[in-house]
């Protein structure tokens, strides 16, 4: 907490340092129990004589605000509701003791600083803006009057764009579902929130990837959910590593990515996932399929989903269009067992009352256009250039610096460092060099490991910003020779 005197006003400085501290305490600022700076401290970082700090921290003792305990220091008291002249709550300790935790401080940084001007991001996982179908979406806005209801929508999302996903589903994923069977939410992540907090509860353990994204996410920990971690080799998760599991600890639920999975961009076999579908149904644990990135395969082959193969229902199945159309639609959907699905809309209700009526328009009126095909297979082309731009970049470092799995589709490329390195330093450094990437322990995984994004920038600055991250690393702590 940083106070600043005014020399250029009357009101004397102890004055001024009093209703500081005191606006401090109500604002929440400064919170019960916390330690104050001493008396010589303080008066150095401010350039005034001890006194007046002394006559200040007098002042807010008498009348009960803080506390001076011998050998230990000054404090604010740990009673002092209705002790100000202002009954305000003190929201510093709300913030701290909410049940929701909060992102971690790095995943927060990256968010903040990754749009800096002159930055290079190859940390966020969206479209660049270029990949976007803007034009597309203006044709729509030109051609087709909007005229649905701007009400409440149906507890289960848009009709109209629930017959469209069915649709959808059937042409791209080989899977048969009913209008009833989907719920239209606000992208995946609150599709995942929703799962948790409709169908978990606090001890429960659930199996997720190592590394993943569902790691780096706090809603398992904010609910009291236990996680188990399966490592991910270049064919997905391996089913032995589940069965290990199962046996020692009772899995709820199993959260998998099987599609270019998020981060390490690996495919699962289709031997893995026939396993995987067997030990569900022997064990009785439902699975999570997150699928964002089946359809930029860039082959062209969209293989089999775990739903599409799925006989008994063990599959809860999330998408959105946020990695193939735009994150910013908020656009995503569940498919499961009725009963389940109208389980989760209750849940969704009580958190926004349904989805916004006019995402929903628009997405519906794109994807059943022929402008949608068009659009998927351009975007694989453009990610396939982008990737093999930050491949082309990548490889100016030697396999003894670091090594990586090419992806077939998706928009990232897990790199491992072949050196031991401070991974968070390494991104401290790459910032001030205008480049950000994620760091791999933020997903889970061992100390090493980066993740980059070719789908957020153009061939350009991929290059770019691969050559400002290997300066960084060859100078990182002389772990490599200067170049």
């Amino acid at each position: 907490m940083q106070f600043m005197l005014d020399r250029s006003i009357k009101k004397p400085m102890y004055r001024q340092l009093v209703e500081q501290i005191e606006n401090a305490i109500v604002s929440g600022d400064l919170s019960q129990d916390q330690p104050l700076p001493s008396e010589r401290e303080l008066a150095k970082n401010l350039q005034i004589n001890r006194s007046t700090v002394v006559t200040a921290y007098d002042e807010l003792e008498a009348v009960g605000l803080i506390v001076r305990k011998i050998g230990s220091g000054t404090y604010i008291n740990t009673d002092i509701w209705g002790l100000t002249h202002k009954r305000v709550p003190n929201w510093g300790r709300y913030v701290e003791d909410g049940s929701f935790l909060p992102n971690l401080p790095l995943v927060q940084k990256l968010r903040n600083e990754t749009e800096q001007k002159g930055m290079i991001n190859l940390s966020s996982g969206e479209l660049a803006a270029d990949l976007l179908p803007n034009v597309q979406f203006a044709r729509i806005l030109k051609e087709h009057a909007f005229d649905e209801h701007l009400g409440y929508d149906h507890p289960l999302g848009d009709a109209g764009l629930r017959e469209t996903i069915c649709k959808h589903m059937k042409t791209y994923k080989s899977m048969v579902v009913e209008p009833d069977s989907i719920l239209i939410t606000s992208g995946a992540q609150q599709a995942i929130h929703l799962i948790v907090q409709c169908l978990l509860k606090p001890g429960d353990t659930v199996a997720i990837e190592d590394p993943s994204y569902a790691f780096s996410l706090p809603i398992f920990q904010s609910f009291g959910v236990k996680t188990l971690l399966l490592p991910v080799d270049q064919h997905g998760v391996n089913p032995d590593d589940i069965e290990a599991l199962q046996r020692k600890h009772r899995i709820r639920m199993l959260f998998l990515n099987p599609d270019y999975q998020n981060p390490t961009g690996t495919k699962m076999s289709l031997e893995r996932r026939k396993r995987i579908l067997e030990l569900s149904s022997k064990h009785g644990f439902p699975i999570i399929e997150d699928d964002p990135y089946n359809l930029t395969s860039f082959n062209g082959c969209i293989g089999p989903t775990l739903k599409s193969m799925d006989d008994n229902d063990n599959v809860l199945y999330i998408s959105s269009l946020s990695k193939v159309v735009a994150s910013g639609l908020r656009i995503g959907w569940i498919i499961g067992p009725e009963k389940v699905i109208k389980r989760l809309s209750d849940g969704k209700q009580q958190i926004d009352f349904g989805h916004s009526v006019f995402p929903q328009w628009i997405a519906n009126q794109f994807l059943d256009s022929p402008q949608f095909d068009k659009h998927v297979l351009d975007l694989r082309i453009q990610l396939r250039e982008r990737r093999n731009a930050l491949i082309w970049a990548l490889d100016s470092l030697s396999k003894d610096e670091v090594t990586y799995l090419v992806p077939q589709g998706g928009i990232h490329l897990w790199c491992k460092i072949n050196h031991e390195i401070d991974e968070y330093k390494l991104l401290e450094e790459s910032m001030k060099k205008g480049v950000s990437f994620v760091p791999g322990r933020i997903m889970g995984s061992k100390n090493g490991y980066v993740r980059f994004t070719y789908g957020k920038g153009n061939e350009a600055s991929i290059k770019e910003g691969v050559s400002r991250f290997v300066y960084a690393l060859r100078n990182n702590g002389g772990m490599f020779e200067n170049v």
